[in-house]
């Protein structure tokens, strides 16, 4: 038992006090069994995010109990901006002793192809820790656009050239470059009205003044059970076991589902020793049954994988989003 926890005669006399005292010491070794990574201080967890969104909503309770399991608190940094650039860019100067690492969300894998002046290294400068798990991205429309499907909204554009507008979650972000993809392979005049996150675009979605938008899953359940919205297509590679009737992308137009990566990274050059058990305790976490219900209320698929799974899951999408990116012709301009 460390020092710090031996009750000395003094404590053994004072009577709660010293019962107190010992709670508190059990209560930390308590904290320490079964973790592997056993961090000195308290942990950095960076979200590239602003705070109060959904990215917040699945971190934060992951980040609560690593702190039960590690006894140091896992504090939780909103570091917005520059399309994820800002906060990705904190953790790849941070100190790589596993007491800081961020989240990363599939700008990680665009940014690359889309700018070409990074203050970062993505394969050199930042460590993939493990792929939380995988974020669903759908095509939603308001409900008086007469189409209901993929299919019909394509013939419907090609129809109507020019009259349908449809909105994303930023300039060069996922739903962006589909957006551009779908337009050039279907063939299709449609009005990109990007806005700065979610909250903006349902502003204008849900009354209808754009008539489709590319969103996260778990930010447009409550609309589609309303009926305030209407699913035309998700952009997974397989069907959303929520919506199975629902087809995907590939379905209609090959090429435009992707997977939305959903991860922690570190920065680079973390000791493999240090690198396995944080991953290890990560995982952990993520089995826990209030942590998988907490996913599920998020629409997210877990995947928990190692460092070497989620480093072939970047690379591959870094190269999709290459490939994307050239034949849409996006930028960030």
């Amino acid at each position: 038992m460390p020092l710090s926890c031996q009750l000395s005669r003094r404590s053994m006399m004072a009577g709660l006090a010293g019962f107190a005292a010992t709670g508190a010491c059990t209560l930390a070794i308590a904290q320490q069994q079964g973790a592997a990574f056993h961090p000195t201080r308290p942990v950095k967890l960076i979200n590239p995010l602003l705070a109060g969104g959904a990215t917040d909503a699945i971190v934060r309770p992951i980040a609560l109990k690593l702190s039960e399991l590690w006894g140091q608190p896992v504090v939780v940094e909103n570091k917005a901006g520059g399309g994820t650039i800002v906060g990705t860019q904190a953790v790849a100067q941070a100190a790589p002793d596993g007491h800081t690492f961020g989240v990363c969300i599939s700008a990680l894998t665009i940014n690359p192809s889309l700018r070409n002046d990074l203050p970062y290294d993505t394969f050199k400068d930042l460590t993939p820790i493990t792929q939380i798990g995988t974020v669903t991205s759908v095509l939603v429309a308001h409900p008086s656009l007469p189409a209901n499907d993929l299919q019909e909204f394509i013939r419907l554009a090609k129809a109507k050239p020019g009259s349908i507008s449809w909105a994303s979650l930023g300039v060069g972000t996922a739903g962006h470059i589909t957006g551009e993809l779908l337009r050039k392979r279907a063939g299709i005049d449609i009005v990109h009205v990007p806005f700065a996150g979610s909250a903006g675009a349902y502003r204008e979605l849900l009354p209808g003044r754009v008539q489709v938008a590319f969103v996260v899953l778990e930010s447009a359940l409550p609309h589609l059970k309303a009926g305030k919205l209407k699913l035309l297509a998700v952009a997974d590679h397989h069907r959303n076991k929520q919506f199975p009737q629902v087809q995907v992308l590939d379905d209609t137009v090959k090429g435009l589902s992707y997977e939305g990566i959903f991860g922690l990274i570190g920065p680079g050059g973390i000791p493999s020793e240090t690198l396995k058990n944080l991953q290890a305790d990560i995982v952990k976490v993520l089995a826990d049954s209030e942590i998988r219900q907490q996913l599920d209320r998020q629409s997210m698929d877990v995947v928990a994988s190692s460092p070497a799974e989620f480093t072939g899951a970047i690379r591959r999408e870094v190269d999709h989003w290459k490939q994307a990116v050239k034949e849409s012709g996006a930028n960030v301009n």
